[in-house]
């Protein structure tokens, strides 16, 4: 029985998009008969070589059931317990996981403001400090996302350059990749050009905001910076007794580059509501309306009068991300049209014409 129109759209998350069709179709095949459980499965093993493939020989991976459950229990494996995590303020470990790191890990987490979402080794530095005195927590790690928060993108040279000051003073670089397949379609590069190459100890492999049903990877690039995954994974409760499903879906997403064409595919549709939204700022049939951040995947983050966000929130769905300063945000998914953004350009013309 169906409950929801299949034909409706909105620009709140690519969350809200549903699984890829060869994503259920891999996880129909992986049905049927039996398979040892708790990782020892078929479909993991193959998973392990493909990760491996993409990140490098040394790369170990452990499928996990979702992104806060990656992020916690990888920034646990890389730290004693008087560790500290470096991040931006808006980093989604701090704004978006309910004090999980702190509350699960027990790790303390060192924000930066940062305009773009984006650390640099100038930003790391005033949190990089009291190595030794007991009375400050203890640096211990860094965690950048890619994309980030605000939809923006790491250069290879900006991600090399932060591994390279963190490694030099004892600290270990996680990267949340909730959007990392955006990234890769964004730079035109391999995973391993921006990640194990760039100088990345582990990483958060997202895969549901990219087609799949549920499912991400905690993927760990260098083994001797990471300890006791093994156990973290099921003390943090990330631990699928039928992995095979989980591990299916990302063997999936891998399988003749899914993870690029689909990712590709929403990058586009955000290049093209935001080009077609400043066609219109240009020719004046649209004003009111400007940009807070660069369109550089899926995300394009909007400034417009809070009544004129609500009465077009009445047509589409799409979130405040800073009401105060009438900041919203609009993401498009694997499974977006151009019919979708055309028609929701004109939604967006129609209320600030009003």
């Amino acid at each position: 029985m169906k409950l929801h129109d299949s034909n409706y759209r909105g620009f709140a998350s690519d969350n809200y998009a549903g699984a890829h069709p060869e994503v259920i179709a891999a996880i129909a095949e992986a049905n049927g008969g039996h398979q040892i459980s708790y990782g020892e499965d078929d479909y993991t093993k193959q998973l392990q070589k493909l990760m491996r493939a993409q990140f490098g020989e040394q790369a170990e991976t452990f499928p996990v059931f979702n992104g806060t459950g990656a992020n916690v229990t990888a920034l646990t494996s890389l730290m004693p317990r008087w560790g500290a995590v470096i991040s931006t303020s808006t980093a989604h470990i701090h704004t978006d996981e309910a004090g999980a790191p702190e509350r699960i890990s027990g790790l303390k987490l060192l924000t930066v403001d940062s305009p773009d979402g984006k650390l640099t080794p100038e930003l790391i530095e005033t949190q990089a400090w009291g190595w030794g005195d007991e009375h400050r927590v203890q640096p211990a790690a860094v965690s950048i996302a890619q994309t980030t928060e605000l939809g923006t993108l790491y250069s290879i040279a900006e991600i090399r350059a932060i591994a390279d000051y963190c490694h030099a003073r004892g600290m270990a670089l996680h990267m949340d990749g909730a959007r990392i397949s955006n990234a890769a379609a964004a730079l035109g590069v391999p995973f391993r050009d921006f990640t194990t190459d760039a100088g990345v100890d582990i990483l958060s492999f997202g895969g549901t905001k990219n087609g799949l049903l549920f499912g991400e990877a905690i993927v760990v690039l260098d083994p001797s910076r990471s300890e006791g995954l093994i156990y973290l994974r099921k003390l943090n409760m990330q631990l699928a007794s039928k992995m095979r499903f989980v591990s299916a879906q990302l063997i999936a997403l891998l399988t003749d580059e899914l993870y690029l064409t689909s990712a590709a595919h929403s990058n586009a549709m955000a290049a093209r509501l935001r080009s077609s939204l400043e066609a219109g700022i240009s020719d004046g049939s649209i004003t009111g309306l400007s940009f807070s951040q660069k369109t550089q995947a899926n995300a394009v983050f909007g400034v417009l009068a809070n009544d004129v966000a609500d009465r077009i929130r009445e047509r589409v769905r799409f979130y405040d991300w800073n009401r105060a300063g009438g900041e919203v945000r609009w993401m498009c998914a694997f499974d977006t049209t151009e019919a979708d953004v055309d028609a929701f350009v004109a939604a967006i013309t129609e209320e600030l014409a009003r």
